[in-house]
């Protein structure tokens, strides 16, 4: 008996992760690669599908095929169109895009999710969104929840009934990275090293006055006077960043100290901000770790629950 309710993927722009789920959403396997879209030879999505799951498309012929992420940008296979917020599973279930295999057999791309900030600027997601429903489908729902990605963008969002009503996005990674790589700072840090009180020292200067590129200087000349050595600046600025966009994203998402934030991603990035989010006097909760299949699974299930009426 084929247990395969449905085969969820989450496409990058980095890695490729495929689930194999069964019905009810349990995770049956798991198969990933090193193939975001990024690294796909000539945009041939199907090609590469086909070599990285076609075993289950022949053996699960039955079983919807839903894939997140940047695989449905413009720099994807087809772009999906982003759906405003407020946004619910119903909603991105709706707005799934069927694309047609060259086997015949029909797969569905998911949409992304944008918003605006109180500037009238527009901000974009792409797979965090199945992540963040997948996550807090299975905690209580009473009040807003808000939950953090840590990453090279880190993602902000408030749930609220089941729809994510706002969110924000920072490019702390990414930032951290050029400043320690590409800057005059990384003169100034040994970067293997790391030092935990450094790194909450930093958290603890995001909230001073003078404003982030003020502090960020501030790495500079407190190694010239030799008050941050090298082996604990590198920490001293994650703290910093880390520190700047907790602070921003609370302000701009309304969060309070109430409701614990759901962290969603990479352990140890997760850890960091775990350890900075205590620090500020916020509590946490970690996601389970197959939030993302979860959240593929609640996509899928409409679209098996038709197949199975027809």
């Amino acid at each position: 008996m084929d247990e395969t309710g449905a085969i969820g993927i989450d496409w990058g722009t980095s890695s490729f992760r495929a689930y194999r789920l069964e019905a009810g959403g349990a995770v049956l396997e798991v198969r990933s690669a090193p193939a975001g879209i990024l690294a796909v030879d000539d945009g041939d999505f199907e090609g590469a599908l086909e070599h990285l799951i076609g075993d289950w498309l022949d053996a699960h012929a039955g079983a919807p095929v839903v894939l997140s992420g940047m695989i449905g940008s413009r720099n994807g296979w087809v772009e999906a169109p982003y759906l405003p917020c407020p946004a619910s599973l119903s909603d991105l279930s709706a707005g799934l895009l069927p694309v047609t295999l060259a086997r015949g057999r029909q797969i569905h791309i998911a949409p992304g999710v944008s918003t605006r900030d109180s500037g009238g600027v527009p901000d974009v997601m792409r797979g965090e969104e199945v992540q963040v429903l997948g996550a807090l489908s299975s905690l209580d729902d009473a009040g807003p929840q808000i939950a953090c990605l840590p990453g090279t963008h880190s993602k902000w969002v408030k749930v609220h009934a089941g729809r994510i009503e706002d969110f924000s996005t920072h490019m702390t990674g990414e930032m951290f990275d050029v400043l320690r790589r590409h800057s005059i700072l990384g003169r100034t840090i040994e970067h293997a090293a790391w030092d935990d009180a450094s790194f909450l020292a930093g958290v603890a200067r995001s909230g001073q006055p003078g404003g982030f590129l003020h502090h960020a200087f501030g790495v500079r000349a407190s190694g010239l006077f030799g008050e941050l050595p090298p082996e604990r600046a590198g920490a001293f600025l994650s703290g910093l960043v880390i520190g700047t966009e907790i602070r921003a994203a609370c302000q701009s998402l309304e969060v309070t100290d109430q409701a614990p934030i759901v962290l969603i991603g990479d352990q140890g990035l997760v850890g960091l901000y775990q350890s900075a989010l205590h620090h500020l006097g916020m509590p946490t909760e970690p996601a389970d770790r197959h939030a993302t299949a979860r959240g593929l699974w609640l996509l899928a299930e409409p679209l098996q629950s038709a197949r199975g009426e027809g």
